[in-house]
């Protein structure tokens, strides 16, 4: 199982971006597939996460109404789209296997990887 992540940057308050998380070695419709970040100084927490079986997710509040988490599953790719970007959205943003009853990570689902990094200037 392997899941790399691209698409960060840096851009400023208000903005958007689209992170796109490449997997092998699975299904999407077997597992869900959901997004994390850490911010410096902080723990790693759940942004959003995505059932490939029926399409339900579990979103952070903290997000909500601003990010959107979607699959292609034809390309084997899970999007993260973050709109209305504020400066507290900057982090490393990782995808994993995630529970989507709780949003939390999928035990030694799969290495984490090195994440992309999101910079929101104000």
């Amino acid at each position: 199982v392997q899941l790399v992540e691209s698409g960060g940057g840096l851009v400023q308050a208000g903005g958007s971006l689209r992170l796109s998380c490449q997997y092998s070695g699975f299904t999407h419709d077997r597992y869900a597939i959901g997004w994390f970040r850490e911010a410096p100084g902080k723990q790693r927490e759940g942004v959003s996460c995505l059932s490939g079986r029926d399409g339900v997710t579990k979103t952070a509040d903290s997000v909500k109404g601003r990010f959107t988490v979607s699959a292609d599953n034809a390309k084997n790719v899970v999007y993260l789209q973050m709109n209305s970007l504020r400066p507290d959205d900057t982090a490393v943003y990782y995808c994993q296997g995630c529970w989507v009853e709780t949003g939390r990570p999928i035990g030694s689902f799969a290495p984490w990887g090195q994440g992309t990094q999101v910079t929101v200037s104000s």
